[in-house]
């Protein structure tokens, strides 16, 4: 068996990114023998389509579930699709995920957790809602995707959204760096 878990860093006591389709890394593990892979996400820096990206990245590496803090519709959907069990809601590091997972204590998500493009630079991150479509974008949200943000905590949101504070200012240093090396 394999687990796809995103991660900020290469190594299982990295903390988890919670973002799915812009995640720096995959760590692919094998719970029973905590063998595992760091695997860069290609995706994490497209300037669209990264949830859809990623999720075709990971099927083809023969995963069995994916562990993340959200995931957004599109990439669901791909998952959904190719009978791939999706756990959201999970924080802290890659190792903590893990214990949570042959525990039993992670849920399967019943649909998406966030709106499309949440997880790009500029966008309302985690509330399922685009800078450019709004309190409209929120009414028209399902019931599916409010169910799924009611099964984490306060304490998980608030420590999901300080690791996507970190990774935005990471990536914002990784701009800024390439925009230096280009005068």
């Amino acid at each position: 068996m394999k687990i796809a878990i995103t991660s900020s860093g290469d190594n299982l006591d990295s903390q988890m990114d919670p973002r799915f389709g812009r995640c720096q890394y995959f760590m692919i593990v094998d719970p029973d023998t905590m063998d595992f892979e760091a695997m860069q996400n290609e995706s994490a820096m497209a300037s669209g389509g990264a949830g859809i990206q990623a999720a075709q990245t990971i099927l083809n590496v023969g995963i069995n579930a994916v562990i993340t803090g959200n995931v957004g519709p599109n990439a669901f959907e791909v998952l959904s699709a190719a009978g791939i069990e999706t756990m959201t809601g999970a924080s802290g590091t890659v190792r903590h995920a893990l214990e949570l997972y042959k525990s039993g204590s992670l849920q399967s998500a019943a649909g998406a957790t966030v709106g499309s493009h949440a997880g790009m630079p500029g966008m309302a991150s985690g509330s399922g809602a685009s800078q450019g479509k709004g309190m409209e974008h929120m009414a028209g949200k399902s019931a599916q995707d409010a169910a799924g943000q009611a099964s984490i905590t306060k304490e998980q949101k608030i420590s999901m959204l300080e690791e996507e504070l970190e990774q935005a200012k990471l990536q914002l240093a990784q701009i800024k760096k390439k925009v230096d090396d280009m005068k």
